[in-house]
């Protein structure tokens, strides 16, 4: 479902919260709520906001991951493998 559809105002919300829990459940879609107009608030399932957040911390992994190559903060794998099997001991 397109996100334009999932727009509703906040008498919207308060009217209809358990209504609006049950759907968000079984569709994940999230909902957009507004006030006066305007677009305040993004209301989402917990699944969705979960998976949400392990994609932000994965996306951060790699973005971190690459401003160390671009400033050449790298070793070659074989030194680091080296280094942890001697911090091992194996």
């Amino acid at each position: 479902m397109k996100l334009s559809e999932r727009i509703k105002p906040i008498s919207y919300l308060k009217a209809h919260a358990a209504e609006i829990i049950r759907t968000m459940a079984d569709e994940h879609d999230p909902l957009v709520i507004t006030q006066n107009g305007e677009a305040k608030v993004v209301i989402q399932d917990i699944k969705s906001f979960e998976q949400t957040q392990q994609t932000l911390a994965l996306l951060k992994i790699l973005a971190l991951g690459n401003q160390q190559i671009d400033h050449g903060e790298i070793l070659p794998a074989a030194d680091v493998f080296k280094t942890l099997r001697t911090k091992s001991g194996v």
